[in-house]
């Protein structure tokens, strides 16, 4: 797959912040905790309320917010456009509507919530590109939304990482992790 357009400009100072939805937040929490550059990967909800914000109401699928990452990294290390690659290569499928197989409903949707201006052109860029090279031989369902972010409860941070040998980590997570480091050697970090 084509990597984004490298960043013009000068390297933001300081960490940044980086949220992304793509199907069930475990997996997505465990490729982007292998990434060279990010200091600290959350699971929790965007695109919804904050009373709306608990695993209970969202699985519900009413309440319009989708399991997302907020991804805190130092672009000293690790460039947005590599983030963005990561997402659409490795941690979901992009042309998937309102699923991640086997999760299904809205929930469960691709989606982007830039922090920034430059990450909205960046993205709205790279989805234009991927769709017109014809990458995934479908169109990419991946929205540009806005909305907070709202940090899910503590069973669901760092689930991969605690519970190694469950059956829903091994049969979807794993895998996703070992593409990252078989894709992405230069990025991978233990």
């Amino acid at each position: 797959m084509p990597p984004p357009p490298r960043e013009a400009g000068p390297v933001p100072s300081g960490l940044q912040t980086a949220v992304f939805a793509g199907g069930c937040f475990w997996g997505v929490e465990a490729v982007f905790e292998h990434v060279k550059g990010v200091r600290t990967v959350t699971s929790g909800y965007a695109g919804g309320t904050r009373a709306d914000a608990n695993y209970r109401r969202v699985a519900s699928e009413k309440t319009g917010h989708a399991e997302a990452v907020r991804i805190v990294y130092d672009p000293e290390e690790v460039r947005y456009g590599q983030l963005l690659h990561v997402f659409f290569a490795v941690a979901h499928d992009p042309t998937q509507l309102n699923r991640q197989t086997p999760d299904v409903g809205r929930s469960y949707r691709s989606a982007i919530f830039p922090q920034t201006p430059l990450q909205r052109q960046m993205a709205r860029s790279y989805i234009a590109q991927l769709d017109s090279a014809g990458t995934f031989g479908r169109k990419i369902a991946t929205k540009l939304e806005q909305g907070a972010f709202y940090k899910a409860e503590d069973v669901h941070q760092d689930f991969a990482r605690k519970n190694p040998r469950n059956a829903y980590i091994v049969r979807w997570d794993k895998p996703k992790v070992a593409r990252l480091k078989r894709e992405f050697p230069a990025l991978y970090t233990r």
